[in-house]
C-alpha cells in the first residue's frame, strides 16, 4: 500500500475539482486544489505535493507552460497531465516537456488513481520505501534506484520518475528487445490502456538528455518494427 499522499489537482472546472477531491479523500489522501496554472505553481511551491494532476487547457498559465516551468526549475514532482483534445499530439508534447504521464478526458477516476498510485509506488520504491536495490552500471551509465539518481560519464542526469523507470528497464536487460507495450507495462505498473507509441516521446527525451553529456551516445537502439534495446556492454550489474 502507498503512504498517505498530498495530491494537488489543477483545473478551471470547479465540478471536476469537486469530484477529484472527493475521490482522493475517499482513498485516504489529502487533496489540494488550484483553479489555474499560476495558482497551481504557487501551491506547488508552498505546499510541496507528492503528485500533481493538471489540466492542459487553463487560463493564465496552461498545463504545458506549468510543466516546463517546473522542470526548468529542477522540480521533479511527479506530474500527470489531463487532456481533452483527440490524438497523441498533446500527450507527446507533455511528455517531451517532462510530464510523467497523461490521462485523456473523459476518464474514470479509477484509471486516474491507478496512475497516481503507480507514481507514488515508484517514488516510494525509488527513495527507499521498499527493499534496497543494488546500483546498476552499464558502461558510462550509473543508476541508483534508492536515490532516483542517474549519472552518465560522471555527470548527473535530471530525470522524471517515469524517465528513470524506462531507462532502468532498458539498462537492466542489455541486448534484449523490448516492445513499446512491454516498456509501458514495466514503467506504469497498471492495467490502463494507452497508445504505446507514446514510448517514443520518452525515448527522445532520454536520448537528448544523455546526448547533452556525450554527443556520441548511442546506448538506446531502435529496433525497427519491434521496439528498443540497450546496446549490450561488458560492464556488469554491481
Amino acid at each position: 500500500m502507498c503512504r498517505l499522499a498530498r495530491l494537488l489537482f489543477i483545473d478551471d472546472d470547479a465540478s471536476l475539482l469537486d469530484v477529484l477531491t472527493l475521490a482522493a479523500e475517499d482513498a485516504g489522501h489529502i487533496a489540494l486544489r488550484a483553479v489555474d496554472g499560476r495558482d497551481g505553481l504557487a501551491r506547488i511551491q508552498s505546499d510541496a505535493p507528492d503528485v500533481v494532476v493538471s489540466d492542459i487547457n487553463m487560463p493564465r498559465l496552461d498545463g504545458f507552460a506549468l510543466c516546463k516551468k517546473l522542470r526548468e526549475a529542477g522540480d521533479r514532482t511527479p506530474l500527470i497531465l489531463l487532456t481533452s483534445r483527440d490524438g497523441e499530439i498533446d500527450e507527446a508534447l507533455g511528455l517531451e516537456l517532462g510530464a510523467d504521464d497523461y490521462v485523456s478526458k473523459p476518464f474514470s477516476t479509477r484509471v486516474l488513481f491507478a496512475r497516481v498510485t503507480a507514481l507514488l509506488r515508484r517514488e516510494e520504491l525509488a527513495r527507499g520505501g521498499g527493499p534496497a536495490a543494488a546500483p546498476l552500471r552499464r558502461g558510462k551509465l550509473a543508476l541508483d534506484a534508492d536515490r532516483l539518481a542517474a549519472t552518465y560519464d560522471g555527470a548527473a542526469i535530471a530525470l522524471t520518475v517515469t524517465e528513470f523507470r524506462l531507462l532502468e528497464a532498458l539498462a537492466r536487460r542489455p541486448g534484449v528487445v523490448l516492445s513499446r507495450a512491454r516498456l509501458l507495462e514495466l514503467v506504469r505498473d497498471d492495467d490502463s490502456v494507452v497508445a504505446d507509441r507514446i514510448v517514443d516521446a520518452y525515448v527522445r527525451r532520454l536520448r537528448r538528455k544523455l546526448e547533452a553529456v556525450d554527443a556520441a551516445f548511442d546506448g538506446i537502439e531502435t529496433v525497427i518494427g519491434a521496439g528498443y534495446r540497450w546496446r549490450d556492454a561488458p560492464s556488469p550489474c554491481v
